[in-house]
């Protein structure tokens, strides 16, 4: 059970404090409900009973905004090449509410995105994962949504320039790969017919 004051996530919703906890009587049914103040002044009410349920979880430590980082920094895990199933995917990896996958949401996309664009579905996903991102940790660090906001698109630039850019610029691997394939190569210097 959380109290009033916590810092919690709500997946697919993003992070917030809970503001209060009314009882309210909807649908004829009377029970307890988290209010939970989101960025935009946009209050949600979650069941306390269904809390868990639903993945209602505490903010990351401000000791693992680090890892959430990292993984912004990573090269992008594989994902379908076909839209529906990518998207799929990636709305699962949401609806988990667990950062680290919002995170690899998040730099997957983008990275997608500075590649060859986004479908308007995906650009929506894409803007809705990295509001949860910097949400859950502009709370976890204390510090305004602009300040979280660049360091996100900072690091996806720069990882983006590292592993994307480095492949493209990297012409002698590329013609080592090719030469290898078409010509074998005993290391002796001399080839045999």
């Amino acid at each position: 059970m959380f109290n009033v004051g916590d810092k919690i996530v709500y997946p697919m919703h993003g992070a917030g404090t809970i503001h209060a906890i009314e009882k309210k009587n909807i649908l004829n049914e009377e029970q307890d409900y988290y209010i939970i103040s989101m960025p935009g002044e946009v209050k949600v009410m979650v069941p306390t009973q269904k809390a868990e349920e639903i993945g209602v979880r505490n903010i990351i430590d401000k000791s693992d905004v680090s890892k959430v980082l990292n993984i912004l920094e990573e090269d992008e895990t594989e994902m379908s090449d076909n839209w529906n199933k990518r998207y799929r995917d990636n709305m699962d990896k949401m609806k988990s509410g667990d950062i680290y996958e919002v995170a690899d949401v998040v730099r997957n996309l983008s990275f997608k995105q500075k590649e060859k664009g986004l479908s308007t579905g995906e650009k929506k996903m894409l803007n809705n994962a990295k509001q949860i991102l910097v949400s859950e940790l502009v709370l976890a660090e204390h510090v305004p949504q602009a300040e979280i906001e660049k360091i996100v698109d900072n690091k996806i630039n720069v990882s983006y320039q590292e592993n994307r850019l480095h492949e493209d610029n990297d012409v002698t691997g590329i013609s080592n790969n090719i030469v290898s394939k078409f010509i074998p190569f005993d290391g002796t210097g001399t080839s045999e017919n």
